[in-house]
């Protein structure tokens, strides 16, 4: 069976326009803005953000996160500027420490990355409300809009940020701020905060903030940036997958996302006593791209809904949204973190539908709470690799649907996909993939795009498109003078030298076809690269290769790789973190691969199980802790107390890096270490992971886990293989599966560097 698909990519792409917005106003030196894409340098940029919350994570971590996120391809750090941590009460505001924004906006620019701070005043951030300290949230004033009395208070905090700041504030060093946060229906009083900001003395090129929900924002004061979650914690918890989280799995013009904060939205607009103000769909602006924040890197949990997202959904959804004309691919969150005190989270009792953990932070990030990649990290670092070595043209590249696309959400037999071309270069985009309803294998797909240098169809004879694909194929590709008419494989990054190389990966399944000069070569992943008129070779890794593959971005670009954890300092120095043994790091040089260079440096790799000792038995709690419209309410600590499993856990002698892994099941875990509770979970299924240091974990210290059962009539919504194993026990779920220790050591690059390994096939 063959399937002929057509997509028209000679549409032009919109009117391009110039708002003053970073180009007359608030001007920092080679950075630009249009309706299509920003620009650096006179040249299109793609930034990448993702999130890091400073006041979540130790200080002395800050470095170390925020080169994880380099090594992710993460361009831009932004991050909440959460009120209530740093002022719980009026006039004592403090910013040492953990709360020193502008050493961490140091930090973060001496690795390299620009920072967007979110300055709230309102923030959500699933923080005590919504990031307002409780004199704040208790004044009596109309928060959230243009009441004198209400400004006096976010003056005045204004103020003490940017005092904070310094000179860390103005557009020479901050990329952006966001204005407020999922306000929807007061235009007016986001350009009052921008005035009250500027006013205080902070600045930055971009001015944002957040557009979906209907929001009406005040065009052009603000850059609408959007988002996109495969799943959330803020649906009822007897509610299937719902539509909204659904959309974010297809190539679609449409930006908006109704459901983000609406149970926030609809909980504040009747507390004050109007209609919820989202009735209609927000539009990309005339004046700007469509850009994100918050493409979601994860997933909170809370209480009575627990989705558990996993590498490939939080990698579909962003496709998708590449795919669909992102020029501004931004994750929330892409490291998670510690709340840095009790009773800071959001809560059904301070007025939320929702009730999060009180410690944890996690959000199942690529990098979690205990500074551990999680696959996710993978699954998105080639996506980011390709913007690293592309977004220069992916950038103004409007986005083109095909003639024939799905006709709902339900639907899972018409293929997704996409192209984005500028004449007649660009890129396929195909995706195969959403969580909860699987897709099937698209049989006998062949493509026809036309484009304003003529039609073109691919791949040669018709293909299956395996579930799981997300495709990015080269289309009119050129590089150092060579022309890719097609390919059947995905673009991931080119290396420089004598012999420039391109770089792709297998899509599995999927035969690799490579078509130059009226010319297809097969090729066969992982062999030697194909050689182009003399002057480019065609690399494909096979597609377990891509998926361990790093792309160093400081200095000359380098491809490595290795399962092993691989970071880089701001000159390019770089470091691998791995268990027992040495590091198995390979790189692609000058033709060929080769093991790298590595010495020891710090540490030495452990696993090990741990000691565990029952100190308490399980007993049945009541499993009634209250509840907010129809959600479940978490139960407090006196019912751990009272009814928790305790076991005490000794541990081996163990460095800085150590982390502790637990494998268990229940409802809530609480890690108390001489009795103080210092992170927690609520049960999804995932293992627990926390860092012994960053827990407070001393020589000496009572370490504790208290793991209350979950009774198999809670009602609280889990993924399907926590749901099964919940289903299967009698009247309650409680059990300690492992505890395991576990460390790397640190190696580094040596001065030689490279060492010659054969080639691989």
């Amino acid at each position: 069976m063959t399937r002929l698909l057509h997509l028209d990519a000679t549409v032009p792409a919109r009117d391009e326009r110039r708002p003053r917005m970073a180009n007359d106003e608030d001007v920092r030196r080679g950075l630009g803005i249009t309706s299509r894409c920003l620009f650096r340098d006179g040249r299109p940029w793609l930034p990448v953000s993702g999130e890091l919350h400073y006041s979540r994570v130790p200080r002395e971590r800050w470095t170390e996160r925020l080169r994880l996120m380099r090594a992710g391809g993460i361009t831009v750090v932004a991050t909440y500027v959460l009120w209530l941590h740093h002022e719980p009460v009026r006039g004592e505001a403090s910013f040492d420490g953990g709360l020193d924004v502008a050493a961490f906006v140091d930090a973060a620019r001496a690795e390299g990355l620009e920072v967007v701070l979110r300055i709230g005043p309102w923030a959500h951030g699933e923080a005590r409300n919504g990031g307002f300290p409780d004199w704040v949230q208790q004044a009596p004033v109309a928060h959230r809009t243009d009441d004198p009395a209400y400004l006096a208070l976010v003056a005045e905090w204004f103020g003490r940020l940017a005092r904070a700041l310094g000179d860390r504030g103005r557009p020479d060093v901050l990329l952006g701020i966001q204005l407020e946060n999922e306000l929807y229906d007061q235009p007016g009083h986001l350009v009052t905060l921008k005035r009250l900001a500027r006013e205080a003395g902070l600045s930055a090129p971009l001015w944002t903030a957040t557009a979906w929900g209907g929001a009406q924002l005040p065009d052009p004061e603000v850059l609408p940036l959007w988002g996109g979650y495969g799943d959330g914690f803020w649906v009822d918890p007897g509610e299937p997958w719902d539509r909204t989280f659904r959309a974010h799995f297809f190539f679609s013009d449409t930006w908006d996302d109704p459901g983000i904060g609406a149970d926030v939205r609809e909980t504040d607009a009747a507390s004050a006593g109007r209609a919820p103000a989202a009735t209609r769909s927000a539009e990309l602006s005339p004046w700007f791209p469509a850009a994100t924040c918050e493409l979601g890197g994860g997933m909170a949990t809370a209480y009575h809904r627990r989705p558990r997202p996993d590498a490939l959904d939080i990698a579909a959804v962003a496709h998708a949204k590449l795919g669909s004309g992102s020029a501004w691919q931004g994750y929330y969150m892409y490291t998670g973190g510690t709340n840095p005190g009790p009773d800071l989270e959001e809560t059904q009792a301070t007025g939320y539908p929702n009730d999060l953990t009180p410690r944890s932070y996690d959000f199942h990030a690529p990098i979690g709470e205990a500074g551990r990649t999680s696959p996710t990290h993978a699954a998105l670092r080639g996506q980011h690799a390709f913007i690293a070595a592309f977004g220069e043209r992916l950038a103004p590249m409007p986005s083109h649907l095909p003639d024939v696309r799905p006709h709902g959400v339900e639907d899972a037999e018409t293929l997704r996909w996409a192209v984005r071309a500028d004449g007649g270069s660009g890129f396929v985009f195909i995706g195969r993939h959403q969580p909860h309803v699987p897709l099937p294998t698209y049989r006998g797909a062949r493509l026809r795009v036309a484009t304003t240098h003529g039609t073109v169809e691919l791949p040669s004879a018709p293909v299956d498109i395996p579930a799981g694909t997300l495709a990015r194929w080269p289309l009119g590709l050129e590089v150092e003078g060579v022309t890719i008419e097609w390919a059947t494989a995905t673009a991931l990054t080119v290396l420089p030298g004598a012999v420039p190389t391109l770089v792709l990966a297998e899509d599995a399944g999927i035969p690799v076809e490579i078509a130059h000069e009226g010319v297809v070569h097969p090729v066969t992943p992982g062999a030697d690269p194909l050689r182009l008129a003399g002057a480019l070779d065609v690399l494909v890794l096979t597609a377990a290769d891509a998926a361990d593959a790093w792309v160093v971005e400081s200095g000359e670009r380098r491809l490595l790789v290795s399962p092993d954890e691989v970071t880089w300092d701001a000159a390019g120095a770089l470091s691998v973190r791995s268990g027992a043994g040495r590091p198995d790091v390979r790189e692609y040089a000058a033709g060929a691969w080769r093991s790298l260079g590595l010495e020891l440096s710090d540490g030495a790799g452990l696993e090990a199980s741990c000691f565990v000792r029952t100190v308490r038995e399980a007993s049945v709690p009541s499993g009634d802790y209250g509840s907010r419209d129809g959600r479940q309410g978490a139960p407090r600590d006196e019912v751990l107390d009272a009814h928790a499993a305790v076991f005490a856990i000794d541990l081996a002698p163990h460095t800085d890096d150590a982390v502790l892994r637990v494998r268990w099941a229940g409802d809530v875990l609480q890690l108390r270490v001489d009795g103080e509770t210092t992170t927690d979970r609520f049960w999804d299924g995932s293992e627990f992971v926390v860092s012994l240091r960053d827990a407070g974990v001393g020589p000496g210290s009572r370490v504790e886990l208290r793991i209350l059962p979950l009774r198999a009539d809670s009602g609280v919504h889990l993924p399907d293989d926590a749901a099964a194993r919940l289903a299967a026990a009698t009247e309650t779920l409680c059990a300690l599966d492992d505890v395991t220790i576990e460390q790397r050591a640190l190696w580094r690059e040596t001065a030689t560097g490279r060492e010659p390994k054969e080639t691989l096939r």
